[in-house]
């Protein structure tokens, strides 16, 4: 069974908050069943829907207690008021500190009655009790709790990772005064906006796929779940998978007949009205607890929700506490995984304890029972590269240098613009042979890609590679990366991805990790990939992402290219905290295909849902590097000692 299958199954039957952390204590050490007591409700909603609900209640009654709720799609398993859940918080110190834990399954998904909408939108005026929607639920659901969970202490808190987060985030708009804290972890916040399904107008191809392989529509709700059946590929290998398939539009006959959720993803290939009133981040307004969002900076699914999510908040709520965790981290790998590596890059420390241990628990303890202050800064960000945690009063850090940089002749980058008249590089883009995102075999989205090896596609011929000289200090990027490009295609769409990179000495020590059996690497997120390699001269991806040409004038309104037409694009991609050390170089490549990771461009001006197979074809695409035309990728470069809060 394909890795991310087995993940998601997971998740779908205990949600993100059973999931074994690493560290977390051998059950002896601690027994919920022996601390807790748990109860089964279903809360009625102020339009007469109940929501199924389990609530552990401390059996310790020397003292009051906040409520921590988890809000959540994927089933909140094992039901039963005799059946337990092996851990209850975010970590092992809330169990032992004594919270009531609340776990509620949302509308129309397992046991709750009522209608499941995918990211159900908001709805800021609401006319009558038939106006619902998430705020709505978690509004009645904390007022029933207060009235019906004696030895309360009148506090609430919500957190939730992935959908959960998105739950998290969409609960706390118009916010119940007992609401004192929050904590959305990888929300969900404008899915075609960089989050789960689109990336600058491409498709997540591999990934909503996968997902929507098991995550279907329910046939009997309110029915105790079953677990869901894995989607056979029949081959181990997602590149021949997919190209086999065609068209996406051929997807849809494999999923039983029960792939609206997945239709509604790939068809919807403009920002149209449907995306439009599923973008939380207008709506994030009247919050008025505190807020700590969390995200990692190699989450393949949900990287830019924290990041939209944050300035969302901080934009429409200037009084609350507000903050921003980002950690070198998978997606939801936080709450489970050690974090002092991803593949074969080591981050130097157990980062996921230090986080859980340091941030998140005294978060809740601060704002949910008034222990000591957490001080906490307005963002606490990993940077890469020197392994270090910063602590920040404002994300991006302020005081950064806006530089470019520019490609030139000869495969060379460097921050100084190009000078020669007329200048440009091509390559043939081929569909029938598109670039892969990975040099090895899965029909998942390996988590390792985020910082994987770009050597094999440096070798390519549809690839193009610019590079620094070895550089002689540390040069820190902040924030978001923007690609200005000026192109040309021979056809009428084209997809420009673009991919900044770290390159190695050559001196660099092999990792570690390669000593490591396959046997005994129990951390399947995490794995290194690929078979053993020499880490000199390595090409660590530090940031990539696709744009798809026909979005460079609006991703509402898509327009054809005229072929030979030279015309800009400007891409805005997702924040980075990266230093390259001296001794490393600075690299970026560019292609028209990154596959499966991303759908195909056919590269003619297409309905690609609908594209036929004759409407796939070859082109030739050129970046210019001139005086006039000047290619390359604007970012920010900051001085991390000077721009740090001190404590």
């Amino acid at each position: 069974m394909p890795r991310h299958i087995r993940i998601l199954i997971l998740l779908c039957l205990c949600t993100f908050t059973s999931v074994l952390a690493q560290n977390r204590p051998d059950p002896s050490e601690f027994s919920v069943k022996e601390h807790y007591t748990k109860y089964e409700y279903r809360i009625p909603m102020r339009d007469g829907v109940h929501l199924f609900t389990s609530v552990y209640v401390p059996k310790d009654t020397s003292r009051a207690y906040p409520f921590l709720i988890d809000r959540t799609p994927y089933s909140v398993a094992p039901y039963g008021v005799d059946q337990y859940r092996e851990h209850l918080g975010p970590s092992p110190e809330f169990d032992a500190a004594g919270y009531i834990f609340v776990f509620q399954d949302v509308r129309g998904r397992y046991m709750s009655e009522g209608t499941f909408v995918e990211m159900r939108p908001h709805i800021d005026d609401k006319k009558s009790s038939k106006d619902v929607d998430d705020a709505s639920d978690l509004y009645d659901t904390i007022d029933w709790l207060l009235k019906n969970v004696p030895n309360n202490n009148g506090n609430a808190g919500i957190w939730g990772i992935s959908y959960p987060g998105f739950y998290t985030s969409a609960s706390i708009i118009d916010s119940h005064p007992a609401l004192k804290a929050a904590s959305p972890q990888a929300p969900m916040t404008n899915l075609f906006m960089g989050d789960d399904a689109y990336h600058g107008g491409a498709f997540m191809l591999a990934a909503n796929f996968g997902f929507y392989a098991f995550f279907k529509p329910q046939e009997n709700p309110q029915l105790p779940p079953k677990g869901p059946s894995p989607f056979e590929f029949g081959t181990k290998d997602g590149y021949e998978f997919y190209l086999n398939v065609g068209p996406i539009g051929n997807l849809s006959k494999l999923l039983d007949g029960k792939s609206w959720l997945f239709d509604d993803q790939m068809r919807h290939d403009t920002y149209d009205d449907y995306w439009k009133v599923r973008n939380l981040a207008p709506h994030m307004k009247n919050i008025h607890c505190a807020v700590l969002t969390v995200g990692g900076w190699f989450d393949a699914e949900d990287l830019q929700g924290p990041f939209t999510t944050f300035h969302s908040i901080d934009k429409n709520n200037p009084d609350i506490f507000n903050a921003l965790v980002v950690g070198p981290w998978v997606h939801g790998g936080w709450a489970r995984y050690d974090g002092d590596h991803l593949g074969r890059v080591e981050f130097a420390a157990n980062t996921g304890d230090f986080y859980r241990k340091n941030i998140l628990f005294p978060f809740f303890e601060q704002y949910l029972k008034g222990k000591t202050d957490a001080k906490l800064p307005k963002a606490y960000v990993f940077e890469t590269g020197t392994n270090v945690w910063r602590r920040y009063s404002a994300w991006p850090p302020k005081g950064a240098e806006q530089k470019t940089l520019y490609f030139h002749a000869n495969g060379e980058l460097s921050f100084d613009a190009p000078s020669d008249s007329s200048s440009f590089d091509e390559y043939v883009s081929d569909p029938a042979h598109p670039v892969p995102f990975v040099n090895y075999q899965s029909v998942s989205v390996p988590q390792e890609y985020m910082l994987s090896d770009q050597r094999f596609a440096a070798t390519r011929t549809d690839v193009l590679t610019y590079e620094t000289p070895v550089l002689q200090e540390d040069v820190t990027i902040t924030g978001p990366i923007s690609p200005r490009l000026f192109v040309s295609t021979s056809g009428t769409d084209s997809d420009f991805d673009v991919k900044l990179i770290d390159v190695y000495p050559n001196d660099y020590p092999d990792s570690k990790l390669d000593a490591i059996k396959p046997e005994d690497r129990s951390k399947p997120r995490t794995d290194v990939g690929p078979p053993s390699f020499t880490m000199a001269g390595y090409q660590q991806l530090v940031r990539g992402e696709p744009f798809r040409g026909k979005f460079r004038h609006s991703f509402e309104k898509p327009e054809a290219f005229t072929p030979g037409k030279v015309e800009e694009i400007n891409a805005t991609f997702q924040d980075i905290n990266h230093t390259f050390r001296r001794g490393h170089r600075i690299m970026v490549q560019v292609q028209s295909s990154w596959f499966p990771l991303t759908d195909r461009n056919p590269q003619t001006f297409v309905n690609i849902p609908d594209a036929k197979p004759s409407d796939f074809v070859k082109a030739t695409e050129r970046v210019y590097h001139s005086k006039t035309q000047p290619s390359g990728i604007v970012v920010e470069v900051s001085n991390p000692g000077a721009e740090e809060e001190k404590r």
